[in-house]
C-alpha cells in the first residue's frame, strides 16, 4: 500500500511540474537568485536525484525479480528531482516553485510521507535521508513563498490613481499565507499594542462589504418578494435571496470541518490500542504525528469558516440597518403610526443584531445534530447497544427543552415589547429633560420609567431562569451519558478497558459537550431571530409615499401649484371611518406665486392641512396634487446636530451670495456674528444651545436657501419678537428671494394675514372660508379690524439699526474653534485595558455573596467532573490488571455519587449566574437613571440624546443578556482548562517542563492581542453612537427630509457612519481570528507533545514513569479538546473584556456631575407666600467659554405684579426663567424669592413651588389626567374647571375625556393650552409664562390673558412675550438686549416716550 501511495505521489508531482513549466514557459526572471534560493532549487534536487539513483541500484541488487514493482518508487523519485532541476533552468523557477498549487501540493505530500514514518526506524539510512530531503524541499519552497512579495505590474502613475482601490482589495493584495494566517492585521496589532488606535489605523473594508451595495442587494430582493407575494412578503426569504447561496457554500465547508473533528477520537482509539499492546513497532509515532497534524489542519479550517461566516454576518448587518433607516425616510407619518419611536429604535439597536445571529443558528441547527449523530455512531462501535441508555436520556430531554423553548419565546416577545416601551420613554425623558426639570417631575418620570423596567425585568427573569434549566439539562447530559453507558456496559458483563471503551468514549463525550451545551442557545437564538425577522418585516411592509402620484405636472395646470379636490385625510394608516378623519372634504387651488395665509382657531386643522399637502397623511378620499419642488418649515423647528452652515445648506452646494442673502433675509447675520466660530459654530442636540427664535429662523433659512417653488410654512413667526417678525416678513416672505414663489403659511400674525393674497380659514378640519383679505367677514377674524394698518417704516427703522455686517467666504472657516466645540463634547473613550475597578463594580452590582457562590460552585463542579474521570481510570487500571478488590456495583455507586454531585453543582452555578446577572441588570439601570436624572441641564445640552440612548439600548442589552452569558462561558472555560492542566501535570510530569514556555508564549500572544482588541471594541462603541444618534435625529425630522426631497443625502450620510462601524467590526473579527489560529496551533503542539511522550514512555526509554495505562489514556483524552478549549478560553476572555466595555461606558455616565439637590434651608408649607422676586447683579453663562446670557441684571418684582419680559430673539428672556428655576448655575449675584436665597433651597422643592409654562409644549404618552396632574394633587372637578378657563375643555371631551391617551391628537397650540392648564392647577404664587400663547390665534390668546388675569389675582406672573398686545395691560415691562436690562417700567408710561426701546417694539408690531 505504502509503495503505491509513494509512487502515486511522485507521479502527480512530476505531472504538476511539467504542466506548470509549459504554462509558464514565457516567464522570465529578471532578478538574481539568492544563495538560499540556489540551494533550494539546485542543491536539494541534485542530492535527491543522486540518492534516488543509489536507492535504485541497491533495490535492483538486493530485491528478487518478483518485486520489480518496488523499483518504480526510486525511479519516479529520480524523474521528479530531474524535472525540478530542468524546470529551474528553462523557466522562472522562483515563480514556478512558489506557485500556490505546487506549495499546497507539497504540504499534502507531508501526509503521504507521514505514513512512511513507521519505516524510518526499521529501514536503512538511505531511505530516511530521501524522505527528509523531500520534506525539507517542501518546507523550503513554502518559506520562499511567504517571504516573496507579489510583483507589481502597475506604472508609476498607478499608486496615485488606484491607491484607494488597492487598500479596499487588501485581501487580494495579501499573500496566500497572510490570508490563511490573517497576517495582514499585523500592522493594526502593532499600532494597538503601542498607542491608542484611531479610525485611520483600521483595516479598509473589502469592496464586496460596501454598505451601499449590501443595502441595494437586499432592497432589490425585498422588492422582488413584494411583487411575488404582495400580501405577506417575507424578510427571511429576501435575505435568503441575497445571501442564501454563499451561506449554502459555507455549509459545505462546515460539513467537512465537522467530519474532520471526529478524526481525533478515532486516532486516539488507535493510539491507546497501540499503548495497551506495548508493541515495539513505530506505527505509534505515525499515529501521534497524525493526531497533531489533524489538529493543525482543523485549526485552519475552523478559522477560515469563522472568517467567511463573519464577513457574511457583517454584510447582512449593514443591509438590515441601512434598509431600516431607508424605510424610516420613505414611509410617511400616517403609515408609521402603527409603530412607536421606541419600537423603531429597537429595530435598529436590538433586532438587527438578532437577525444577524440567524447566520450562526441556522447552520448549527443541522450541524449539531450531525455531530451528535456521528458521535453516537462511534459510541456504538465501542460499547454496542450500551450507548442507548445515554441516548434515552438525551431523547427524554428533547420535549422538555422544546417546552422550555416555547416559554422562552413567549417571555422574549413580551420582553421585547416592554423594551420598546422603555426605550421610547427614555427617549421622551431625554428629549424633554429641560421641561421635566422645570416642573420638578424628573424624579417622578424616572420612577415611571423604573416601573416599566421592572415589568421588563420580570420577563427577562423568566427567560434567564428558563435558560438556567436549559444549561443544567444540557451540561449534565454528558456526565449522565457516561454514567448510564459505562454502567450498562459493565452490567452487560463486558470488561472496561482503556482503549476500546473508556477513553475513546470519554473523547467522544467531550466532543458531545459542545454541541449539547450549544443546542439550547441555538434554539433561543433561532427563536429570537425569527421574532425579530417578523417584527422588522412588518415594519418594512409599510406603504411608502409615492411622490410621483402627488407631484405631477401633467395633471395640474401650469398656473396652479396646489390643487386639492374634495380631499379627506387621516393620521392613521388603516382606519377610514368618518370620525377618524382630520381633514374633511377640502377643496383648494393655489395660483403660482401667491402668498396664502391659513388661519383658524387652535386645533382647527391648519398643521394637518400642510401635512396632507406634504403627503404625510393618508388620503382616503379625493386627490391632492402639487406642481414643483417643496420646502417645509415645521411648527416645531427641526435642527440637526452640526454647524449652522450644515443646517442651512442641508446637502446643497454652497453659493456665497445666496447664502448671505438668506442670512440677511432671516435676520440671522447678527446672531451668527455674535457666535464663537461664526456660521461654523456647532449646534447641540436639537438646537439646545439656540433660543426658540433662533431655531425657527434657522429652519426658515434652510427653506429659503433651498430655492424651491412651493413653501409650506407652519407658524414661523410665533417664536420671534415683533421687530424680527416684521423684518422676516418684509425681507424673506415678501422679499426678492421669495416674492415670486408660492408661499402657504399657517399663522396667527395679523401683519402676515394683511399681506396675504389669499386667506384660508380652517374650522374642525374643513375649509370654512377662502378668499382675499378685503373680502373676509369680520365675524371670521375680528382682530383684523383693530390691527389693519401695517407700518412699513418699522422694518426700515430696524434695517438702519443693524450693528454688524457679516461676510462669509466659501472657504472661510473649515475648522470649528475649541470654544465652539465645547457646545457638544466629543464622546470619550478609555485607554488601555479594562480596569479591575470595572469588574469589581460589576461584582458589586451582582452582589459579593452570589459572586462567591458562583466561583465556588464552578470550581467544585469541575473538580467533581475530573474526579469522575480519575475514578474511571482507576477502575480501568484495576480491572485491566485483574487485581480488583471491589465489585462492579461499588465502582458504579462511586460513579453515581460523582454524577449526582456534579449535577447539583451545575444547577447551583446555572441559577446563581441567572440571579446575579439579573441583579446586576436591575441595579445598573437604576443607578444609571438616578445619576442621569440628577445631572445638570448643561450635561444634556452638550451630550447628544442618541449617545445617551445608546447606553440605555445597546449597552444595557449587553449587560442584560450577552455579558452574563459570556461570563458563564469564560468561567466554564477557565475551570475546565485548570482541570486539564492539573490532570496532565499529575499524569505526565514532563508536561510541567512544557508548561513554562507554553505559558510564556501564551501570555505574549494574549497581551499583544488584548491591547488591540480593547481599543477596537472602544472604537466600535464610539462608531456605533453616531449611527443611533443619526437614526434618532432622522426619526424626529423625517417629514422635513421628505419635504426637501433629501432622502438620498441622509442615506449617504448614514452609510458613512455605517461604513466606519463596519470597518471597526471587520478589524475586530480579523484580530480575533489572528489570535484564535495561533492559539489552536499552540494547542496542537501540546497534543503532539503529549502523544509523542506517551509513545516514548511506552517503550521504557525514560527512567521516569508516565503512570498507568489508564492515566496515560486519560491524559491523551484530555489533551485532545485542549486545542479548542485554549482558543475558546482566550476568545471568551477577550469577548468578556469587550462586553465589559459596555459596563465601562455605563460607569462613565455614573460619574457625570450632579446638581446640588439638597439645600441648606428647608421650606414652610405655603412658600412662597408673597411672590416677591429679586435679581441682584445676576450673571449667568450656559458655557464658560461663551458670552454671558445674563449680564449683571438687577430688578425687583413685587408680589402679585404681572410683569412682561420682551426683547429681540436671543436677548436672554428665557434665561431669566432658567436662572430663577436654577436650571443653569448663576456665575455672580443672587436671586431672592420672598427674601430667601434660592441657592440655599433644595432644588426640586424650589421647582415644584413655582408654576411654569415652557416655550416648547410637552405632553408625554399617557392619559390626559397623568399629563395634567401626575402627582394626583387635584380633584377631577378642579381639572375640568381649569380646562374650561383655558378654552380647551371641548377638545378634551371630544378626545375621550381625562382618561384618553395622549398621542398626536392635539395640535401644538392645543398642547400649549394644556401646559397652561397644568400650570394653573399648581396654584403657585409665582407663575412663569414662556411664550405660552405663541402658537394660539389672537382671539383665543386675548381670552386666555383675561382668564389668567382673573384666575391669578395676587399671583406674581412673569410673561415672556413676542406679541406686544399681550403685555400692554401688564403692571410692568422688562426690556432685554444681549443679556442686559435696557429698560424697566410701566408699559403705558414707556409708550408715551417715543425714544424708548419699548416704543420701537410697539411701532414694529402695528
Amino acid at each position: 500500500m505504502f509503495t503505491v501511495l509513494g509512487l502515486g505521489a511522485n507521479v502527480v508531482t512530476l505531472l504538476l511540474i511539467l504542466i506548470l513549466t509549459v504554462t509558464r514557459r514565457s516567464g522570465t526572471c529578471n532578478r538574481r537568485k539568492s544563495y538560499i534560493e540556489k540551494s533550494v532549487l539546485y542543491v536539494i534536487p541534485a542530492l535527491g536525484a543522486c540518492l534516488s539513483c543509489v536507492d535504485l541500484v541497491v533495490l535492483v541488487k538486493t530485491k528478487p525479480r518478483s518485486d520489480f514493482i518496488l523499483c518504480f518508487v526510486p525511479l519516479s523519485r529520480f524523474a521528479m528531482w530531474l524535472a525540478v532541476m530542468l524546470s529551474s533552468k528553462f523557466s522562472c523557477a522562483c515563480c514556478l516553485f512558489t506557485s500556490r498549487i505546487l506549495c499546497f501540493w507539497w504540504i499534502f505530500r507531508f501526509l503521504t510521507e507521514a505514513f512512511h514514518l513507521n519505516v524510518i526506524f526499521t529501514s536503512q539510512t538511505l531511505e530516511i535521508c530521501m524522505i527528509m530531503l523531500d520534506i525539507a524541499f517542501g518546507i523550503s519552497i513554502n518559506v520562499l513563498r511567504i517571504k516573496q512579495t507579489p510583483p507589481k505590474n502597475s506604472s508609476l502613475e498607478d499608486p496615485l490613481i488606484e491607491e484607494a482601490d488597492d487598500q479596499r482589495n487588501i485581501e487580494k493584495a495579501s499573500s496566500c499565507w497572510d490570508l490563511f494566517t490573517f497576517g495582514y492585521i499585523g500592522l493594526v496589532m502593532k499600532h494597538g499594542s503601542m498607542k491608542q488606535l484611531e479610525f485611520e489605523d483600521l483595516l479598509p473594508l473589502p469592496l464586496d462589504m460596501d454598505p451601499s451595495t449590501c443595502c441595494e442587494n437586499l432592497l432589490r430582493s425585498w422588492q422582488l418578494q413584494e411583487s411575488n407575494n404582495s400580501s405577506n412578503p417575507s424578510l427571511f426569504w429576501s435575505i435568503s435571496g441575497v445571501y442564501g447561496w454563499p451561506y449554502f457554500r459555507l455549509g459545505l465547508l462546515k460539513v467537512f470541518n465537522d467530519c474532520i473533528g471526529f478524526a481525533g477520537p478515532l486516532l486516539l482509539n488507535r493510539l491507546i490500542k497501540y499503548l495497551e499492546k506495548g508493541s515495539g513497532s513505530s506505527i505509534g509515532y505515525t499515529l501521534a504525528i497524525s493526531l497533531g497534524l489533524t489538529s493543525i489542519f482543523k485549526s485552519f479550517l475552523d478559522t477560515q469558516y469563522t472568517f467567511r461566516l463573519s464577513k457574511l454576518k457583517l454584510k447582512l448587518r449593514s443591509s438590515i440597518m441601512s434598509v431600516i433607516y431607508r424605510k424610516c425616510l420613505w414611509v410617511n407619518t400616517a403609515s408609521r403610526s402603527g409603530f412607536s419611536e421606541g419600537e423603531i429604535q429597537t429595530f435598529m439597536s436590538v433586532d438587527a443584531d438578532r437577525i444577524v445571529n440567524l447566520c450562526n443558528s441556522l447552520h448549527d441547527m443541522w450541524s449539531l445534530p450531525l455531530q451528535i449523530g456521528i458521535a453516537l455512531y462511534l459510541l456504538y462501535t465501542q460499547v454496542k447497544f450500551a450507548f442507548l441508555s445515554g441516548l434515552a436520556i438525551t431523547i427524554l430531554l428533547i420535549p422538555v427543552n422544546k417546552w422550555i423553548s416555547v416559554l422562552i419565546a413567549s417571555a422574549t416577545e413580551k420582553m421585547m415589547k416592554l423594551k420598546d416601551e422603555r426605550i421610547r420613554k427614555t427617549g421622551e425623558l431625554l428629549t424633554n429633560i429641560r421641561t421635566l426639570k422645570m416642573y420638578g417631575w424628573d424624579n417622578w418620570f424616572a420612577d415611571w420609567l423604573k416601573e416599566t423596567r421592572a415589568t421588563e425585568v420580570t420577563h427577562l427573569a423568566t427567560r434567564k431562569y428558563l435558560d438556567a434549566w436549559c444549561v443544567f439539562f444540557w451540561a449534565t447530559t454528558p456526565t449522565l451519558f457516561s454514567l448510564c453507558t459505562f454502567g450498562l456496559f459493565a452490567l452487560m458483563g463486558h470488561q472496561l478497558d482503556a482503549a476500546t471503551v473508556v477513553f475513546t468514549c470519554l473523547a467522544l463525550f467531550n466532543s458531545l459537550i459542545s454541541p449539547l451545551n450549544s443546542f439550547p442557545w441555538v434554539i433561543n437564538g433561532l427563536i429570537d431571530a425569527f421574532i425579530s425577522t417578523r417584527r422588522v418585516g412588518k415594519f418594512l411592509r409599510c406603504l411608502e409615499h409615492n411622490k410621483d402620484s402627488s407631484t405631477d405636472t401633467g395633471l395640474i395646470s401650469e398656473d396652479l401649484v396646489v390643487l386639492v379636490e374634495d380631499a379627506s385625510c387621516t393620521w392613521s394608516s388603516n382606519v377610514e371611518e368618518e370620525h377618524s378623519l382630520t381633514i374633511k372634504h377640502v377643496s383648494l387651488s393655489v395660483p403660482k406665486g401667491s402668498f396664502v395665509a391659513i388661519i383658524g382657531e387652535v386645533g382647527s386643522g391648519k398643521t394637518s392641512l400642510l401635512n396632507s399637502l406634504l403627503g404625510e397623511m393618508q388620503c382616503v378620499h379625493g386627490s391632492i396634487l402639487l406642481n414643483g419642488s417643496v420646502a417645509y418649515v415645521p411648527q416645531v423647528p427641526w435642527i440637526l446636530s452640526g454647524t449652522v452652515r450644515e443646517n442651512i445648506l442641508f446637502g446643497k452646494t454652497f453659493d456665497s451670495k445666496r447664502y448671505l442673502d438668506t442670512l440677511s433675509a432671516c435676520t440671522l447675520d447678527v446672531d451668527i456674528s455674535l457666535m464663537v466660530g461664526g456660521d461654523m459654530a456647532f449646534i447641540g442636540d436639537k438646537g439646545s444651545n439656540l433660543s426658540g427664535g433662533q431655531r425657527a429662523r434657522l429652519a426658515l433659512a434652510r427653506a429659503v436657501y433651498h430655492g424651491s417653488e412651493l413653501y409650506l410654512l407652519d407658524d414661523v413667526l410665533s417664536a420671534v419678537d415683533s421687530q424680527v417678525g416684521s423684518c422676516i416678513l418684509q425681507r424673506a416672505l415678501l422679499g426678492p428671494l421669495l416674492n415670486k414663489k408660492t408661499r402657504i403659511m399657517c399663522t396667527h400674525s395679523v401683519q402676515a394675514i394683511s399681506c396675504a393674497d389669499m386667506v384660508v380659514v380652517m374650522d374642525k378640519g374643513e375649509v370654512k372660508w377662502s378668499g382675499t383679505v378685503t373680502d373676509m367677514p369680520k365675524s371670521i377674524f375680528p382682530s383684523m379690524s383693530s390691527s389693519n394698518e401695517f407700518d412699513m417704516s418699522s422694518s426700515k427703522h430696524l434695517t438702519n439699526k443693524r450693528k454688524e455686517s457679516l461676510t462669509i467666504k466659501k472657504d472661510d472657516v473649515d475648522e470649528v474653534s475649541s470654544e465652539a466645540a465645547d457646545i457638544v463634547k466629543v464622546e470619550e473613550r478609555k485607554e488601555g485595558r479594562v480596569e479591575v475597578a470595572v469588574y469589581r463594580n460589576y461584582a458589586v452590582f451582582s452582589g459579593w455573596f452570589i459572586t462567591i457562590v458562583i466561583l465556588v460552585s464552578a470550581v467544585l463542579m469541575q473538580a467533581s467532573r475530573n474526579g469522575n474521570d480519575l475514578w474511571l481510570s482507576y477502575w480501568v487500571d484495576k480491572t485491566g490488571r485483574g487485581a480488583t478488590q471491589y465489585s462492579t456495583s461499588f465502582y458504579l455507586m462511586v460513579l453515581c455519587i460523582f454524577c449526582f454531585v456534579n449535577s447539583i453543582l451545575t444547577l447551583v452555578r446555572a441559577f446563581s449566574f441567572a440571579y446575579g446577572g439579573l441583579k446586576a441588570a436591575v441595579r445598573v439601570h437604576s443607578a444609571l437613571i438616578c445619576k442621569l436624572i440628577n445631572a445638570p441641564i448643561q450635561f444634556f445640552d452638550q451630550t447628544p440624546s442618541g449617545r445617551i440612548l445608546n447606553r440605555f439600548s445597546s449597552d444595557l442589552y449587553t449587560i442584560d443578556d450577552s455579558l452574563p452569558f459570556i461570563l458563564n462561558i469564560l468561567l466554564a472555560n477557565f475551570v475546565g482548562l485548570l482541570g486539564i492542566v492539573l490532570v496532565l501535570s499529575y499524569v505526565q510530569v514532563l508536561f510541567l517542563l512544557l508548561l513554562l514556555p507554553f505559558w510564556y508564549i501564551y501570555s505574549k500572544l494574549q497581551f499583544f492581542y488584548r491591547s488591540t482588541s480593547r481599543e477596537l471594541r472602544r472604537l466600535d462603541s464610539v462608531s456605533r453612537s453616531p449611527i443611533y444618534a443619526s437614526f434618532t435625529e432622522t426619526l424626529d425630522g423625517s417629514s422635513t427630509i421628505r419635504a426637501f426631497n433629501s432622502e438620498e443625502h441622509f442615506v449617504a450620510r448614514f452609510i458613512e457612519h455605517l461604513t466606519l462601524y463596519q470597518r471597526t467590526s471587520y478589524s475586530e473579527i480579523i484580530a480575533s481570528l489572528w489570535l484564535s489560529l495561533r492559539l489552536q496551533l499552540l494547542g496542537a503542539m501540546i497534543v503532539l507533545f503529549v502523544a509523542v511522550m506517551a509513545i516514548i514512555g511506552s517503550r521504557g526509554s525514560f527512567p521516569i514513569s508516565f503512570g498507568t495505562p489508564g492515566l496515560v489514556g486519560l491524559a491523551l483524552s484530555y489533551a485532545a479538546p485542549l486545542v479548542s478549549l485554549l482558543g475558546s478560553f482566550l476568545t471568551s476572555f477577550t469577548e468578556t473584556e469587550k462586553e465589559m466595555v459596555s459596563v465601562e461606558r455605563v460607569l462613565q455616565y455614573m460619574d457625570v456631575p450632579q446638581e446640588e439637590v439638597s439645600g441648606q434651608q428647608s421650606l414652610s408649607g405655603k412658600w412662597p407666600v408673597q411672590g416677591l422676586v429679586e435679581f441682584h447683579n445676576v450673571t449667568m453663562r450656559y458655557i464658560s467659554t461663551q458670552p454671558p446670557a445674563l449680564n449683571h441684571i438687577s430688578f425687583t418684582i413685587q408680589g402679585g405684579m404681572q410683569v412682561g419680559v420682551i426683547g429681540r430673539t436671543g436677548a436672554g428672556k428665557s434665561s431669566i426663567l432658567n436662572a430663577l428655576l436654577r436650571l443653569n448655575p448663576v456665575c455672580n449675584g443672587e436671586i431672592l424669592v420672598d427674601g430667601v436665597n434660592i441657592n440655599h433651597l433644595p432644588v426640586r422643592e424650589l421647582r415644584t413651588r413655582l408654576a411654569v409654562v415652557p416655550q416648547s409644549p410637552f405632553l408625554f404618552q399617557g392619559s390626559l389626567r397623568e399629563n395634567l396632574d401626575p402627582l394626583e394633587m387635584s380633584e377631577d372637578w378642579r381639572i375640568w374647571e381649569v380646562l374650561e378657563k383655558c378654552k380647551i375643555k371641548s377638545e378634551v371631551e371630544s378626545a375621550g375625556g381625562l382618561d384618553s391617551n395622549v398621542k398626536d391628537s392635539f395640535s401644538v397650540g392645543q398642547r400649549q393650552l394644556l401646559c397652561l392648564a397644568r400650570a394653573l392647577l399648581k396654584s403657585s404664587k409665582i407663575l412663569c409664562l414662556d411664550e405660552c400663547t405663541a402658537n394660539i390665534d389672537v382671539h383665543t390668546a386675548s381670552l386666555l390673558h383675561n382668564a389668567i388675569s382673573s384666575e391669578c389675582k395676587g399671583v406674581t406672573v412673569i410673561t415672556i412675550a413676542h406679541r406686544i398686545s399681550t403685555v400692554l395691560e401688564l403692571d410692568s415691562i422688562l426690556v432685554l438686549d444681549r443679556g442686559s436690562l435696557v429698560e424697566q417700567g410701566n408699559p403705558q408710561l414707556l409708550l408715551q416716550d417715543d425714544d424708548s426701546a419699548f416704543s420701537s417694539f410697539v411701532r414694529a408690531s402695528k
